[in-house]
Formats: C-alpha cells, structure tokens, sequence
C-alpha cells in the first residue's frame, strides 16, 4: 500500500517545534540544542508565560496544539495562525477538530484562550527572535527534498528523508505528511489524526560555520563507540525485532535498552517500524552502516 504523501514546511510548523521542544522536559538533554537552551530561554521569558509553560505538558490537549497548526490552511506565518484562532467561536473548534477524534480537551473556551495567549507570547518572546538561518536552511531543505520525490520510489524517498522510520500500512490511514523540523533535532514527533499521519522529522540541519562533519555524522559514528550498542545491530541483522525482544536478548533494564535504541534510532542505524504512530519493531538499517566510510574519508581527506 502506497500512502497520499506530501512534504510541506512553513515557519508557523518550526514555531510550533521550538515551542514543543521547550515544554517537553524529558527530551532536554536529548536534543541537540545546547544543554542549557531551555534554561537560557527560561531566563528570558516573563514570569506570567514561565509558568504558563511550566503547566504545558505532552498529553492529549497538547495533540490539539499541534493540529490547529496543521489545519489553520494556507497560512504560513504564526501571527495568522493566531488571528484564526482568535475569531473561532468554541462551537467552530469544536467542529474543526471532530474529525480527527473525540476526546477534547475538557473545556474548550480555556484551551482556545490559553492557546492564544501561548502562541503570541512564545512567538513575541522566543521564536520572532530566533536565527533566520534556521528557517532560510529548513526552505533550503524542502527544496531539496521535493526534487528527490519526483524521481524516487516512494518507500525509498520516505526512508532517506525521515532517517530511517517504516510507516506500515494501516486500516484508516491514507495520508502521510511529512514536515523537516531544525529545533527537536535529532527526534522525530508522529502524530495520527484520523485517516493522516503527520511526521515532523528531525532535518539533519545544521546551523553553524563549525569546521567538523556534520553533527548527524558525527552522532552516527559515535553511536557505533558502545559495546551494546553494537551487539543489539548484531542481534537485528537476524530480522525485525520488537522492543521486549531486544530487552531479553541484551538481559539489561528496559531503561537503559531504551537509551541504547534511542542513539541507534538518532543516528539512523536502524529502521523503526510504525502502525499509525505506535512503534511496533526495529531493524537494521544497512544502508547507514555502508555510507559511513566514505563519510569519514570527506571529513579526513577534505
């Protein structure tokens, strides 16, 4: 089954990205942003939106956060994301957001109002005053990709550009839109609204004059420097694994299985395998561990 796909960008889903990057605390020390990026920006906030965001978290409401920004069609900029929003009546978001589930975040009118006063403030205090470069390089990117899906098959086309995720075929599901994203760089969000899956994947972008191979480079090649690490790539070659299959074959703790499977996934050394946005097995990603010589040599030899 082939899926209706499309690739887009416009500034309104980076914002939308720096935003989720700073409420989602797990993932601080993850993303390669400097270590203290959430602090820093913390630090230049006003207390009012601090501990508004403070109060944010990833759960059900924060899904619909994310969708206003998918179904506000044929705006591009944030400001008129929020210019929508504000002339919605609670009775029309309810309506907007119907077909794509139906559980709600338990008052509307609250979570309309907060979204606005989030989304102008974050926009007005962060993301208005973030690098241009980001945006210019993320534009830069879709072009590059939009060439490369007029002449690859699509399964090789969504491989290369996401990194690595399978997304199998799924009763309901139709649409996959992918969307390149710079700040939750290198992760990925996957999020299922009905009959779309929507991917916002890491870009492999890098914004910088640092002279060094570029980062996802270098995290591919460090992530071979673990002896577990190399012995799960050795277990997968066998075939598709599930997550407890891994646990019980390296006998560690599903936590630090876990953060194993998560630098492979982020270096792109595995192929991670979706129904709809549930991870269901990982497999090796051959691909990756041939590409990696030659990748060494151009920073060597340059």
């Amino acid at each position: 089954m082939s899926y209706h796909l499309d690739i887009q960008y416009s500034r309104k889903f980076e914002f939308i990205s720096s935003l989720h990057s700073y409420i989602c605390r797990k993932s601080h020390k993850k993303i390669d942003l400097t270590p203290n990026w959430a602090q820093k920006i913390k630090q230049q906030l006003t207390p009012d939106l601090s501990v508004m965001l403070d109060e944010l978290e990833v759960n059900g409401d924060w899904k619909f956060s994310y969708l206003v920004i998918l179904l506000s069609k044929g705006m591009n900029e944030i400001k008129e994301v929020i210019a929508w929003l504000q002339n919605m009546s609670v009775g029309e978001l309810y309506e907007l957001f119907a077909p794509y589930g139906n559980q709600f975040p338990a008052n509307m009118g609250e979570f309309q109002q907060r979204m606005i006063t989030v989304f102008s403030e974050w926009n007005r205090q962060y993301f208005e005053l973030s690098d241009p470069a980001i945006h210019d390089a993320l534009l830069v990117h879709l072009e590059e990709r939009r060439t490369a899906m007029g002449h690859m098959k699509q399964e090789a086309f969504i491989d290369d550009t996401t990194n690595g995720l399978v997304f199998e075929p799924v009763s309901g599901v139709d649409k996959l839109l992918l969307v390149p994203q710079y700040h939750f760089q290198p992760m990925n969000v996957i999020i299922q609204y009905g009959d779309v899956l929507f991917c916002h994947y890491s870009s492999r972008t890098d914004i910088g004059e640092e002279d060094f191979m570029p980062m996802h480079d270098f995290r591919t090649i460090r992530a071979l420097s673990e002896k577990s690490r190399l012995r799960i790539l050795r277990y997968l070659h066998h075939g598709p694994r599930s997550f407890i299959e891994i646990v019980r074959e390296m006998n560690l703790s599903k936590g630090i299985t876990h953060d194993h499977i998560a630098k492979l996934r982020s270096a792109g050394l595995i192929y991670v395998h979706f129904q709809g946005e549930t991870v269901t097995e990982y497999s090796l990603r051959r691909k990756a561990l041939n590409e990696i010589q030659s990748k060494l040599l151009d920073y060597i030899e340059k």
